[in-house]
């Protein structure tokens, strides 16, 4: 069983269901309130414990009624949470609006998230143990990088999800292994429009990346190989908020057992393929079983 850190966000998400997003100004009627366990760092977290890893969390929650609430979530999906701290302010929050096609905007408050400005002592020694050390931006970058530097000193897999999309520092991207962004961010981070284009401009700064592509799939570059786009299985969407959260997560835990690179490309995506089909953030995640039988198809 691969071993995988994650290093990162927990929040509880607040996830509104529209037809269609507000305009400024405008105020529209909701069909459905959700409140459920999110934030990108645990995402990937439960992703990775469902599609059949054993995870790590390295984070911090707050005191409020949320704070027990997302350390249960993470326990109950088999993630250990000795590294997830306990700080005397209120727990991220993440507020999400979703539309009658399953598109998300989504307003982050990082709360707790925001004291993840360092490595406690501890945090060092477990990135070592692990295979693969998945890093996002909604903690302090202080502490991303001081995680993917420390991954890079002890030889583990850094995957870096650059979301939310913001520059990124040199020491982060000479730590970094893959980078696994969505398009916007791709296009946020190059000012490039095309996918491709966005992809091998990332290339000149980190030796892999991805960019997720929704509806059309991913596509993955290297600086030693040729490009490969992978689409996903048909699916009716129902709510896209946590699918590259889970793209990731499935795709850490295929590498670490040592799949080759385009079945676990493959693998990931059927993962992703099947959240969008479910509404909610940690909810939507499938698990190993289900992920097998929709990359069969």
């Amino acid at each position: 069983m691969t071993h995988i850190v994650v290093l990162g966000s927990t929040n509880m998400d607040l996830v509104t269901y529209v037809d269609h997003p507000p305009r400024p100004g405008e105020t529209v009627p909701g069909r459905d309130l959700r409140t459920t366990p999110g934030g990108k760092g645990a995402n990937q977290a439960i992703a990775a414990s469902r599609a059949g890893a054993a995870v790590s969390m390295i984070g911090a929650v707050g005191t409020d009624p949320h704070g027990p609430h997302l350390r249960t979530a993470l326990d109950t999906a088999g993630v250990n949470t000795d590294h997830l701290r306990t700080m005397d302010t209120v727990s991220g929050t993440a507020h999400i609006t979703v539309d009658a096609d399953g598109g998300s905007a989504i307003v982050v408050i990082p709360g707790a998230n925001g004291t993840v400005d360092h490595l406690a002592p501890g945090d060092e020694t477990l990135i070592a143990s692990a295979d693969t050390l998945l890093l996002q931006l909604e903690i302090p970058l202080p502490a991303v990088i001081a995680g993917a530097q420390a991954a890079k000193a002890h030889g583990v897999r850094t995957i870096l999800t650059p979301s939310p999309a913001r520059p990124l520092p040199p020491e982060l991207l000479a730590a970094t292994d893959l980078l696994v962004a969505g398009e916007y961010e791709a296009i946020t981070l190059t000012d490039r429009t095309d996918p491709l284009a966005a992809a091998r401009h990332l290339l000149t700064q980190v030796p892999e990346v991805i960019v997720t592509l929704g509806a059309a799939g991913v596509l993955y570059v290297s600086r030693t190989a040729d490009p490969i786009t992978v689409p996903p299985p048909p699916t009716t969407p129902v709510d896209s908020t946590a699918a590259g959260d889970t793209f990731v997560g499935a795709l850490a835990t295929a590498l670490g057992e040592e799949r080759p690179l385009p079945e676990s490309l493959r693998w990931a995506t059927a993962a992703a393929s099947l959240s969008v089909e479910r509404p909610g953030a940690s909810a939507s995640m499938p698990y190993r079983q289900e992920i097998e039988e929709r990359y069969a198809v």
